[in-house]
């Protein structure tokens, strides 16, 4: 929960500092969110890699606890 936390959190401070540093290059509008947008994109795709593959693990764990919990819910149901 805490890497997702934190993922979500870096994402959108890297947003908003592009769209801070774009509008102060003069880009305003539809436009400044558009380039925001895919700049941030690019650029958490380099920086946060790390952190993705650390939330992305962290949420396949938590999912496959679920399922185990969920299977072992079925199974006692069957045997009563």
């Amino acid at each position: 929960m805490r890497a997702m936390l934190s993922y979500s959190v870096l994402r959108i401070a890297i947003f908003f500092a592009v769209v801070l540093i774009l509008a102060l290059a003069g880009v305003h509008g539809f436009l400044l969110l558009l380039v925001a947008a895919a700049v941030s994109a690019l650029i958490s795709l380099v920086v946060l890699s790390k952190l993705r593959n650390r939330m992305s693990t962290s949420l396949t764990k938590r999912l496959g606890n679920f399922r185990e919990r969920l299977d072992e819910g079925t199974r006692a149901e069957d045997i009563d």
